[in-house]
């Protein structure tokens, strides 16, 4: 891969579809709008779509890479994040495709990942949250006020830091993050969530939040309805324990021998 994207920009949306023809349109006419593209470059991770999602991305002029066979949200992005480093990129914004997140909040993820704190540090991981007032900005089931909960407990009760939407998939992800996570046993390639953000707090990156505007799905089917949310909530809640007990246990094994 060459290792310098062609117009020089710092970022790398990455949109992973699956089956979203109806909606992706859209959204990448307004991804390519001036206020922008003048920062960012866009990739489509089509996970063998069966739709008509290939040839609208296609007939947008945009970058995509489209999977043979499907292997998962987090597969797709896995592997948009080596693209993002193997072609020079600094940062990376995830987005889902299905038109929730409003593309009004990725100039404030940019400038987030680009403005560094008091103490002159910069983060690795800006999350696009939902619900940093509560639930009363975004309508969701009772079962995944729940999952939320739990995971915003468990997160905190391990690291110690607060975060209120532990499963958004609006991110802005710095090269060490993004780096990190593209090395083989660094990211869940299949459920990529909450126990990502257990590893990387452990881990010592830079976790930050900020507010962000997202609409409900309104076309399509979502990852997690019907009965998939209370099945989800109990395989996430159980990764993120396992998350904590390998990394801080590795972490107190090897200062025992050292």
């Amino acid at each position: 891969m060459n290792n310098e994207n062609q117009k020089n920009k710092k970022a790398l949306i990455i949109i992973p579809a699956y089956n979203e023809g109806a909606t992706i349109g859209t959204l990448l006419d307004r991804l390519k709008e001036p206020d922008i593209s003048s920062y960012a470059d866009i990739l489509v991770m089509n996970d063998a779509s069966r739709d008509n999602t290939e040839e609208v991305v296609r007939s947008k002029g945009v970058k995509t890479v489209r999977h043979i066979y499907n292997l998962g949200y987090g597969s797709g992005l896995q592997l948009g994040y080596k693209y993002a480093y193997y072609h020079g990129y600094d940062y990376v914004i995830q987005m889902d495709a299905d038109g929730q997140h409003d593309v009004s909040n990725l100039a404030s993820i940019y400038s987030a990942l680009t403005t560094p704190d008091e103490k002159g540090n910069y983060p690795d991981i800006i999350l696009g949250s939902r619900f940093t007032n509560g639930f009363k900005d975004y309508p969701t089931s009772f079962v995944k006020k729940i999952a939320y909960r739990l995971f915003s407990f468990l997160i905190k009760c391990g690291t110690g830091v607060k975060i209120t939407d532990p499963t958004t998939g609006l991110q802005g992800l710095s090269k060490r993050a993004f780096s990190h996570y593209m090395q083989y046993g660094h990211f869940d390639d299949k459920y990529p969530d909450a126990n990502m953000l257990m590893q990387m707090l452990l881990l010592g990156f830079d976790v930050r939040e900020i507010h962000a505007v997202m609409h409900t799905r309104t076309t399509g089917e979502s990852m997690h309805s019907g009965l998939k949310p209370i099945i989800y909530m109990f395989r996430m809640a159980v990764s993120i324990i396992a998350v904590w007990i390998r990394i801080t246990w590795f972490k107190e094994k090897s200062e025992s021998l050292g």
